[in-house]
């Protein structure tokens, strides 16, 4: 049960942000294309890297950027000012984030049970199912590795012949320093590079034999391009993006164009080293004939890609354009601002720079732990003139009151927390009313305490809060039917018609005068521990009197049982709840330590 909570609060938490950066890295990928589209007459080492770049968003989601321009968000000026672009850059880059609601069933109450379990097995179903396709991705390369491994193993060094001559010769054009090791193996495989830190050249025996030296130059000018450019690499890094991302189609095809883009590239420095058409074209061939199996992903060949369409290219010589000054500027502007702009959000509107606003603290304050067995006594009461005055509270509940935020709203608790209890006095400011009592009690449990905290939004399992059939039945008060609340009296519970929030629930029942929707969905939200979301539509007060029993499944027996709370809810006030998803503000305590001696 453990695990299976645990494996809910992760999917809550893991499917927004999944989909917030699969739909970020899809509108990357898009532009990339465009750009790409842009720029298809010219080289295609240009487009390589753009399409590289969208592989690598996949890496790197837009939150870890404004993450950082939040670092340094003392920089901006005014939060107030500039909260508009980090807002619009919300929208655009999550969309996928907590504003929507998704009702994720009909079941009402009465059927809770099983539609929970049922909602918990969801994560570990597609926990298993991710961990299968990452396994299976991973595996595939393995078995393509070992076997390229095994043919290495085989293989003889090659020394001297015409083919290393080509090679050195090639290395000094290239600028390369570090000799590339070339190798001769019996495997029925194309010649291609091997390895990312020490790439070597695999040359398949027999193959020179049917390649003139035009040929044999041209070849080897086309894997030293896979060298210089670090083509192995960047596969690489696009095999792990595959391997995470398996089941999204897009990392699939990005893969494609960086293959065929990358062929295309090395083809075009083969030509610009002045390797002649024909002879690089025929070489091609030539050992498309000797090789009959496909090439191994895990090495940069020569016949990878369409070789239709790279014939034509090499026999046309593509009339590829360089970049010029106008095409290289834009290029530069668009990477510049597709960094620059979540991080110049985060700069904006750091939420650092909210942090920064100091809370009221108490002037004096005594923390013991109680240690009388018995639980009498217990009281939470912010008095006037700044005192606040606790007996035999657990700190969950002091971090409740403090923060004004339902228990179940809070996540990542020790369990002592719930276990000890303690007594705290404290004195602050004599004008100091509950709401700055509240603020200084955070400082309070930061200061002893050492709690860090902050505020998220998360998608939570929910109550949908609808009109049932038949329309509402609660009778809708005016402002005639009631009188202004006297804010100088502090009991008005025998007051039938005062204005306003006068809630007062009882166990298995409810009552309420002049009530407003919102403070009904509050109420209804703390009764049943967990969000409810109003899409009733009603405005208004209206007064409330039910009563319901304490389990959430209707009642079996007959006479004078009180009904489950989603048949009161029905039948007194003509609403109706439904099983849900929806947002929910809440507290994640990321440290708290027992405190500090007085």
């Amino acid at each position: 049960m453990i695990v299976a909570k645990y494996l809910s609060d992760a999917w809550t938490a893991v499917t927004p942000a999944v989909g917030n950066h699969l739909w970020q890295s899809t509108l990357f990928a898009v532009v990339a294309g465009l750009i790409t589209l842009i720029l298809r007459r010219n080289q295609a080492r240009a487009r390589y890297w753009i399409w590289l770049a969208a592989s690598l968003k996949f890496l790197v989601p837009f939150s870890l950027l404004i993450g950082v321009g939040g670092y340094f968000g003392w920089l901006h000026a005014s939060a107030a000012t500039n909260s508009g672009m980090y807002i619009a850059m919300q929208e655009v880059s999550q969309p996928f984030g907590q504003s929507a609601v998704t009702v994720a069933s009909q079941t009402s109450p009465a059927v809770i049970s099983t539609s929970t379990s049922l909602l918990q097995l969801l994560p570990m179903l597609a926990a298993a199912v991710w961990l299968c396709g990452f396994l299976s991705v991973v595996l595939v390369w393995v078995v393509r590795w070992r076997r390229m491994s095994a043919a290495m193993r085989e293989a003889l060094p090659l020394r001297e012949g015409r083919e290393v001559k080509a090679l050195r010769r090639l290395e000094r054009v290239g600028g390369i320093r570090k000799h590339i090791e070339m190798f001769l193996s019996k495997a029925s495989l194309e010649p291609g590079i091997f390895g990312i830190a020490r790439p070597v050249l695999i040359w398949p025996k027999g193959i020179s034999a049917r390649l003139d030296d035009a040929h044999v130059e041209a070849i080897v000018a086309h894997e030293v391009g896979h060298v210089r450019r670090r083509d192995n690499l960047f596969a690489a890094i696009h095999m792990f993006v595959e391997a995470i991302f398996w089941f999204y189609p897009l990392v699939w095809f990005l893969g494609t164009r960086l293959v065929e883009e990358r062929e295309v590239a090395c083809d075009e420095e083969v030509l610009e080293l002045g390797g002649t058409p024909q002879a690089y074209a025929e070489g091609i061939l030539k050992i498309c004939e000797f090789c009959v199996e496909s090439p191994l992903a895990c090495i940069s060949g020569v016949t990878g890609a369409d070789l239709k369409k790279r014939i034509v290219r090499i026999m046309t010589r593509g009339s590829a354009l360089k970049l010029d000054f106008r095409r290289k500027f834009l290029l530069g502007a668009a990477i510049v601002a597709v960094i620059a702009a979540p991080v110049v959000a985060g700069l904006m509107y750091s939420p650092r720079r909210q942090a920064e606003t100091p809370r009221p603290s108490f002037d004096v304050a005594s923390i013991k732990r109680h240690v009388a067995d018995n639980m009498e006594g217990i009281d939470f009461e912010a008095r006037p003139g700044g005192t606040l005055h606790v007996v035999n509270n657990p700190i969950f509940n002091v971090i409740t009151n403090a923060y004004g935020i339902s228990d179940y709203k809070i996540i990542g608790l020790p369990d002592w927390v719930n276990s000890d209890r303690y007594d705290i006095e404290a004195k602050g400011a004599v004008t100091a009313g509950q709401k700055q009592i509240m603020l200084m009690l955070q400082s309070l449990l930061s200061e002893r305490f050492a709690m860090k905290a902050h505020f998220e939004t998360r998608d939570m399992p929910a109550y949908i809060l609808t009109v049932a059939k038949g329309g509402p039945k609660m009778h809708f008060l005016g402002a005639e039917d009631c009188v202004p609340r006297d804010t100088t009296r502090l009991d008005v519970s025998n007051v039938s018609n005062v204005c306003g929030n006068n809630l007062r629930p009882r166990n298995g029942g409810w009552v309420a005068n002049h009530i407003s929707m919102p403070q009904a969905v509050a109420l209804l939200a703390n009764v049943l521990r967990r969000p409810v979301v109003d899409q009733t539509g009603i405005k208004g007060t209206f007064d409330v009197h039910m009563q319901w029993s304490d389990d959430l499944a209707p009642a079996n027996g007959e006479g004078d049982t009180p009904p489950s709370i989603s048949t009161a809810l029905r039948e007194t006030l003509g609403l109706e709840l439904k099983s849900g998803r929806g947002p929910a503000k809440v507290l994640v305590i990321d440290h708290i330590e027992r405190p500090s001696g007085n």
